[in-house]
């Protein structure tokens, strides 16, 4: 049985799927100069309510705070910026962690030519745990259930963002080989976990 939640869900897998993969998750290369922005879209919001602070990968050494982030102009999940490609971000309109549905961080695999908070997430294996704490002073424990690897044009965008009968996590960044031309990375790398 699926569960109803508000946020989450087939009308989030559906949303999604205008873009599909997570784009912009930095590059092997030190970015060129800055362009104007192509979207007057913040890429962040204050948020008042219930969200994630902070996740923390014990294996990889990595933490981050986290920043919320939500979907821009064009219909894209937006991502932190990578010009600082340590900073982790929660998609907002999914379910915080710990409630019922697939919350959902995003990270950089590198940035600048500089490795980023999710460069070695490829390495989680089941069992491998990711902590993440919220703004109520709670820590979750979520454990890896599996992982793959994918072309960003065969995203699993409802397995990614469809409904959960339970408190789920899912973690996203790029990966595979890098198109010199496209300035992107042809894969998308996707943790699973489930709340401990």
């Amino acid at each position: 049985m699926r569960s109803t939640s508000r946020r989450g869900g087939r009308a989030l897998a559906a949303a999604l799927l205008l873009s599909g993969a997570l784009t912009g998750c930095g590059s092997a290369e030190p970015e060129p100069e800055a362009a104007e922005p192509t979207s007057s879209v913040p890429v962040t919001k204050p948020y008042d309510k219930l969200r994630p602070t902070e996740v923390s990968i014990p294996k990889l050494d990595a933490t981050s705070s986290l920043i919320t982030v939500a979907v821009n102009k064009d219909g894209e999940l937006a991502v932190p910026s990578a010009d600082d490609p340590m900073q982790a971000a929660w998609y907002r309109l999914s379910p915080v962690p710990g409630e019922v549905g697939p919350a959902i961080l995003l990270g950089h695999v590198d940035g600048g030519g500089r490795p980023g908070i999710f460069h070695k997430l490829h390495e989680l294996v089941p069992g491998d745990e990711i902590l993440v704490e919220r703004s109520d002073d709670e820590r979750l424990r979520f454990v890896v259930d599996r992982s793959e690897q994918v072309p960003k044009d065969e995203f699993p965008a409802e397995a990614v963002y469809g409904n959960t009968d339970q408190p789920q996590l899912r973690l996203i960044t790029c990966g595979g080989v890098f198109d010199q031309a496209e300035h992107s990375y042809e894969d998308n790398v996707i943790v699973y976990a489930n709340l401990a």
